[in-house]
């Protein structure tokens, strides 16, 4: 832009005062932006000696001025950010099956947590570079978009959640789930509704802060709403009236230093050569210390503490506390390898 007008300045310059055609303005202008020193095509007159000397001048700062700018890329990190967001949006363009994270505040940042530690990818989208640059800034003094949170390079996408353009960017058409756990409401129904129409098989969780957006996110095509605000009091009064059973599930959540796991398997998932046996054949607690403490059906209803000589089925899901040892080696012994 600049370039350009500097060239139409000196063309006009030398085609009115000079008098020169078209043709020879535009060489005089380019002899003189690029300072070859070729002459004049006739000698100046004493405006056109004027013009030519503020031409030069004018030209010595755009020449400054572009030259401080590309310093600053260069210098200030700015050419190196910018390389590196183009080559994360490279990568986030190979990925499939990951999930998605629309605002990383509190509850954004302990969802990507729990999703990191259990070896999911996620892309998070945020609005705040200034935020992400803060939190991960505590956390390994680099910039936001180097090593992140809990281990590993966190692939941000900045932008509005709620704009098509930046789900697709994220990758959504070819995500497994998406969170939503933006601050206000209205945007959380706007991102499900967005991604829904995006996602077909997408399964989205959504963050609420009134019961009465529960059944906006549920129309909107979000599979679940969560009320942290509610869970929140509600985990309080337990604290109260039955504080060993708040205990045992901070256990499970890992909000507690020695903490269990609870993990799923599919019966897709099984062994193909133990698909068939019984709760009890599968001898879970014996093999690894780990225990099968509840059943989902293939028809939606949950047994807790499935019988003995239940057979598990195809669209059943087990369900398996233990440490992190015990879940390890039911892993081991219980799930089928795919041999690609």
């Amino acid at each position: 832009m600049l370039s350009g007008s500097s060239l139409m300045f000196g063309m006009l310059g030398f085609t009115f005062i000079e008098n020169y055609g078209l043709i020879d303005a535009f060489y005089m202008t380019v002899t003189t932006i690029a300072t070859v020193g070729f002459g004049e095509i006739h000698p100046f007159s004493a405006a056109g000696r004027l013009f030519v000397s503020v031409f030069i001048i004018y030209n010595l700062v755009v020449v400054a001025y572009l030259v401080s700018v590309l310093s600053a890329f260069i210098f200030d990190g700015q050419l190196q950010k910018i390389y590196r967001m183009f080559r994360t949006d490279q990568e986030i363009k190979r990925f499939s099956g990951h999930v998605i994270v629309c605002g990383f505040g509190r509850n954004g940042r302990r969802a990507y947590q729990e999703l990191r530690a259990s070896g999911a990818r996620v892309v998070v989208i945020e609005s705040s570079e200034e935020l992400m640059k803060s939190i991960t800034d505590g956390h390994t003094g680099e910039d936001y978009d180097g090593e992140g949170l809990a281990g590993g390079k966190i692939f941000t996408v900045f932008g509005d959640a709620t704009s098509d353009n930046v789900l697709k960017q994220a990758g959504v058409e070819r995500a497994s789930a998406l969170i939503t756990s933006l601050p206000k409401d209205a945007d959380n129904v706007f991102v499900a509704l967005s991604a829904r129409a995006l996602n077909p098989r997408l399964k989205i969780i959504a963050r609420a802060s009134l019961k009465t957006s529960e059944s906006k996110l549920l129309f909107a095509g979000a599979n679940s709403v969560v009320m942290p605000d509610e869970i929140g009091g509600s985990h309080m009064a337990k604290l109260v009236v039955r504080p060993e059973v708040i205990r045992f599930l901070d256990l499970i959540s890992g909000l507690s230093a020695d903490k269990l796991r609870l993990e799923e398997m599919t019966f897709e998932q099984l062994r193909k050569d133990l698909r068939g046996a019984s709760i009890r054949q599968l001898d879970v607690r014996s093999l690894t210390g780990a225990t099968v403490i509840g059943m989902r059906t293939a028809s939606g209803s949950l047994l807790v503490s499935p019988p003995m000589d239940y057979v598990p089925t195809p669209g059943d899901v087990l369900l398996v506390l233990g440490s992190e040892e015990q879940i390890q080696r039911f892993e081991v012994a219980f799930r089928h390898l795919e041999i690609k």
